[in-house]
């Protein structure tokens, strides 16, 4: 028990620590490569009161990839244990290797290859060629697409190889899905990814995630699935290293190449963990932010142009009403702990 409860403590103190050591290092090539988009948004796709609170001048001159930090410390955390384990193999050092196929080599290698996609979408945006680097629309759809096809692909793993098939209703009981449990892993997916839109405000997007996994870390503990516990607390001890330096003025913005591998990889947790339901709850700032932005979009094409909110995501309705930077973001990691904390109640007593 004790090991159990090193092996889940050590990742996150470990990825903070790595973390910030790193980031003076990234830093420097983010700034001396101008790693930031080269042009602002396209104003025609831009109505005039998210022009006013957008601080298009801090969006053209401070680095979008600093996601690159959060998995990078997780990738140096987690094979550095392994490594050790490997090239000092004793009962501790093997014990606290948190590396395995059957718990976390799928949300590892998901994390990794959303990262990597999500680094080839900050690069175009960075090169500012064409409509894509004003975050056109039309882009997006492929985006959407490409997710589509990973979550189909490890929800068919799931499905074939894993012999997962169910869905737990808290309170209540599992339900078979059978083979609609793939597209129902695919629309998770997609829903968790939409939820990206959050990280709009300096420090908002870090604070909310690292609730969110340090939740799914406890929830995994209970389990006694010690190896995602562990991973889900490096991924919170690397967050909120990125977070040490995201807080404003921000040093550098999550990007793509964070927010699509921690979005995609936190829906394989919720599986991993038969916690889907429980998502919802547990990421309710998320959830609030991304059905903003629908809602926003049915009112104004059903409604004869009428908003909900003065902006969306809601984020950005409180900036037009007059709230502060500040306190928007506050508020955010309140309300983000209440209901992790919710949430992981549910999880252990449903």
């Amino acid at each position: 028990m004790t090991l159990d409860i090193l092996k889940v403590v050590i990742p996150p103190v470990l990825t903070f620590f790595i973390g910030i050591g790193i980031t003076p290092i990234f830093t420097k090539y983010f700034y001396k490569y101008k790693m930031w988009k080269k042009a602002p948004r396209s104003e025609s796709n831009t109505i005039k009161e998210f022009i006013d609170i957008h601080n298009t001048t801090s969006e053209i001159s401070t680095p979008r990839v600093g996601g690159i930090i959060i998995w990078v410390s997780v990738l140096l955390a987690v094979f550095g244990i392994y490594l050790l384990s490997i090239i000092w193999p004793t009962d501790i050092t093997t014990k606290l290797s948190y590396l395995s196929r059957e718990q976390t080599l799928i949300p590892l290698a998901t994390l990794i290859f959303g990262a990597l996609l999500g680094l080839f979408d900050d690069a175009l945006q960075i090169l500012g060629k064409g409509d894509y680097a004003k975050d056109n629309p039309a882009y997006r759809k492929i985006k959407i697409l490409l997710i589509t096809i990973i979550g189909t692909a490890i929800g068919f793993w799931f499905y074939n190889k894993l012999g997962v098939s169910a869905i737990h209703v808290p309170f209540w009981k599992d339900i078979d899905l059978g083979i609609w449990f793939i597209p129902f892993f695919v629309m998770v997916m997609l829903a968790t990814f939409s939820t990206s839109v959050i990280d709009g405000i300096d420090g908002l997007a870090g604070g909310v995630l690292a609730s969110i996994f340090g939740a799914f870390a406890v929830i995994a503990f209970v389990q006694n699935q010690i190896d995602i516990s562990a991973f889900c607390g490096a991924l919170t001890g690397a967050i909120l290293a990125f977070l040490w330096f995201n807080i404003p003025p921000a040093r550098f913005y999550m990007g793509e190449t964070g927010m699509l591998g921690l979005t995609i990889t936190l829906s394989v947790i919720a599986f991993l963990t038969n916690s889907s339901l429980i998502l919802p709850i547990i990421a309710l700032p998320l959830v609030a932010t991304s059905f903003s932005v629908i809602l926003q979009v049915l009112s104004y094409k059903y409604r004869n142009g009428k908003r909900v909110f003065r902006l969306a995501p809601l984020h950005h309705h409180f900036q037009a009403i007059g709230w502060s930077r500040e306190k928007i973001v506050m508020r955010y990691w309140v309300l983000s702990t209440v209901f992790a904390a919710v949430g992981v109640v549910i999880a252990l007593v449903g």
